[in-house]
């Protein structure tokens, strides 16, 4: 499936996914832009990458100019991870931890979710090859978010 990408996000997916290459960090698209990457027709908002929690520090100098959120936990009613946020000429860029946690209502619990990179499907954008999260991962983590934008994700991909 040829997705139409912005510029913008044509060019920041590239950029990234290069300095990600460079220094042979293993991740995985997610979110939206893997759920419009499996078919979704809603609009993207950002990129989301997974990678290790331990990789960080080889890319923060690299990609130091265009931080927004500095690299750091982050916690709030659904989320909990490491993370970092960029701004790349427009592009906001959400690299995350592969190790987060989702809040679920039903249970009132913290579920781990970790990234599982073998699993990754391999996906051709903006000509390039990226590992992207499974639809059936991002199914069931998308069960747990709030907003009209999950369901129309789930709907797309179920």
């Amino acid at each position: 499936m040829d997705i139409k990408l912005e510029e913008k996000t044509k060019n920041a997916l590239i950029w990234i996914v290069d300095i990600l290459n460079k220094h042979q960090i293993p991740f995985q698209i997610s979110g939206g832009f893997a759920a419009k990457m499996h078919g979704s027709p809603r609009p993207l908002n950002d990129i989301d990458i997974d990678i290790p929690q331990d990789q960080f520090s080889k890319i923060t100098s690299e990609v130091k100019k265009y931080i927004t959120y500095a690299p750091g936990y982050f916690k709030d009613k659904k989320w909990n991870l490491y993370i970092m946020t960029l701004n790349y000429h427009g592009q906001e860029i959400d690299i995350g931890s592969a190790d987060v946690k989702i809040y679920d209502n039903a249970s009132q619990t913290w579920l781990p979710f970790a990234t599982n990179f073998e699993k990754s499907v391999w996906k051709e954008v903006a000509g390039i090859k990226v590992p992207v999260m499974p639809k059936e991962e991002l199914i069931f983590y998308k069960k747990f978010l709030d907003g009209e934008h999950q369901k129309v994700d789930i709907e797309a991909l179920s």
